[in-house]
């Protein structure tokens, strides 16, 4: 369809998992895409590094080998520390899912997405930073972009489609110059990690630590915060270390959050060295962007997908597994849309992914909503860590609760509990 190099059935604007997965899923339906990365690869993301079944479901519909042979650490499931308790949890082995989770760096990982996107047919431009979009006076639809090719100093150009992705993070800065503004009612988290060399680097667990200790800024005292502790082993002679927090917190803003780090660390065993001695980079922060923080997710020949379109899990920070089920998500309803003429037919079957995301995440979401709110509370915090990992069949329901794991039909009588849940949440 498309007729130059610089026009597209589809641009997508970034290519992190979300822009890779979308471009890759487009180019094997045999679609003209443009795929725009303002930076060079290989390059680095802040992120935990860790990937649930969930997560390496969506590499194997890209056609990414999950296994030791090709590099990934493989781990059984989630290790737990809280209220003088350590729980290991297996992966639950479900019909839908892997039982295995796998480890990665962003560095290998976005890259290897982005070549197998290009292996597909994407045509990837590197060091293109875009610029804002290109919106047709007439039907105010959006019908390219304009960008700057080559950094700072390089041509600035126009590259024109019938659709564009908006695949840009948690940045979200094409969003932002459509008006699309954060959603306040929607949960924020942050993430800080780095990274140590460490005895622990082989885990074939992925590590959480339930009790990160603040103050509260209006009375001084120390409260338990919402969230939690990483470690993974990257199996390369080196641990990911890091923590999340959530914004229901009242000290939010006002938490030093590399301190923070610093402190909990201090706890832990000397043997495991995570120490200034042995850190490895310095601590960097993200933004969590969760639960439907931004929407519309499509409009004006607009499409979001992941970080950009707020689709974090709010129940633990995870961004990578629903960045690759968006992305695909997306391009299967701009296949069907682009084999429609241009008007309301295709309009209407564009329509149909801000509907597939509600129906698949909707009920989801609201449940991690509710839940965020809850252990923003210090003494709900605080409970559901001395009195939950106690009772194992609860922190069963909890992980496939809290990862998002259970077979849609059939399945045990959790996944029947978590399923109910999500279907009687408001999707709203």
């Amino acid at each position: 369809m498309a007729g130059t190099e610089r026009d597209a059935d589809v641009i997508v604007v970034g290519a992190g998992p979300s822009g890779s997965a979308t471009a890759y899923h487009l180019a094997q339906a045999g679609l003209d895409v443009l795929l725009l990365e303002k930076t060079a690869f290989p390059r680095e993301k802040v992120c935990g590094d860790g990937l649930t079944p969930r997560g390496v479901k969506g590499l194997q519909r890209m056609g990414i080998a999950v296994t030791a042979e090709d590099g990934w650490l493989l781990n059984k499931g989630l290790r737990i520390y809280g209220g003088g308790i350590r729980l290991e949890l297996p992966w639950p082995d479900l019909a839908s899912w892997p039982s295995y989770g796998a480890v990665r760096t962003r560095m290998d990982l976005d890259e290897m997405l982005a070549r197998q996107a290009e292996k597909a047919g994407a045509r990837l431009h590197e060091e293109t930073t875009v610029l804002g979009p290109v919106v047709d006076e007439r039907t105010d639809r959006v019908v390219g972009v304009t960008a700057r090719s080559g950094g700072r100093g390089g041509d600035e150009v126009t590259y024109r489609a019938p659709l564009v992705v908006a695949a840009d993070g948690n940045s979200a800065r094409l969003p932002l110059s459509l008006g699309l503004n954060r959603r306040e009612n929607r949960p924020m988290g942050v993430a800080y990690r780095t990274y140590f060399t460490s005895p622990r680097t082989h885990d074939d667990h992925l590590e959480s630590w339930l009790e990160l200790w603040g103050t509260n800024p209006e009375t001084g005292e120390r409260v338990l915060l919402p969230g939690y502790g990483w470690i993974f082993g990257m199996g390369d002679g080196t641990a990911n270390v890091g923590l999340g927090l959530l914004n229901t917190t009242k000290a939010w803003g006002d938490t030093d959050y590399r301190a923070l780090m610093r402190s909990w660390l201090a706890e832990t065993p000397a043997e495991w060295q995570f120490d200034e001695e042995h850190q490895v980079g310095k601590i960097s922060g993200a933004a969590l962007p969760m639960g439907f923080n931004r929407a519309p997710h499509y409009g004006r020949g607009v499409l979001l997908v992941g970080d950009a379109g707020g689709m974090v899990n709010p129940f633990n920070g995870e961004g990578i597994a629903y960045a690759l089920e968006s992305g695909e998500m997306a391009a299967e309803v701009m296949v069907g849309a682009l084999s429609e003429p241009e008007g309301p037919r295709r309009e209407k079957a564009l329509s149909a992914y801000p509907d597939a995301l509600a129906a698949r995440y909707g009920g989801y979401y609201t449940l991690g909503r509710w839940f965020v709110r809850l252990i923003g509370d210090p003494r709900v915090m605080r409970l559901a860590t001395q009195r939950g990992l106690s009772h194992p069949t609860l922190m069963r329901l909890t992980l496939k609760l809290l990862a998002n794991l259970t077979d849609p039909t059939g399945g045990d009588a959790l996944d029947r509990i978590v399923n109910g849940l999500s279907r009687i949440a408001p999707a709203a």
